[in-house]
């Protein structure tokens, strides 16, 4: 999310270096350099070739939501294995489980709370989006 974020408060600057990012986001550069082709995969960002290379949205912010990214880098939102089952992929007592379909119900209630906020939500929340190296999942007084 770091990475996103940040490529969206900066996006009037043109394309960012990895570099930039992790040293403004306090992250190593290695660990972007793996996040990114997902990214650029999932159709998130865009890289952009030569001297003043680096990356950008390949959306405006308004357009990215918090679950894109989440299901993209971690895969998908569940609390236990079973609510992305179905069928005979699920364990024998599917047909049942009550707890299941509490689980289930947790599982929907956290995807419609992330893909509801999108990365301009994220921006609008931080205050002033001008703040450099202000870090928007760092605890605030």
């Amino acid at each position: 999310m770091h990475i996103m974020v940040d490529l969206a408060r900066h996006a009037d600057e043109g394309p960012i270096s990895l570099k930039s990012v992790a040293e403004r986001q306090k992250l190593s550069e290695h660990y972007l350099e793996q996040l990114v082709p997902e990214l650029r995969k999932a159709g998130l960002v865009k890289s952009i070739r030569g001297a003043q290379g680096g990356y950008v949205l390949a959306k405006k912010p308004e357009n990215i939501y918090i679950g894109d990214v989440i299901r993209v880098l971690e895969g998908p939102i569940a609390p236990v294995e079973c609510t992305n089952q179905s069928g005979e992929d699920c364990c024998e007592k599917t047909d049942f489980c009550v707890n299941r379909e509490v689980w289930v119900k947790v599982r929907d209630s956290i995807n419609d709370v992330v893909d509801s906020i999108s990365l301009a939500d994220l921006l609008k929340d931080a205050g002033n989006p001008e703040s450099e190296g202000m870090n928007l999942f760092e605890e605030v007084d």
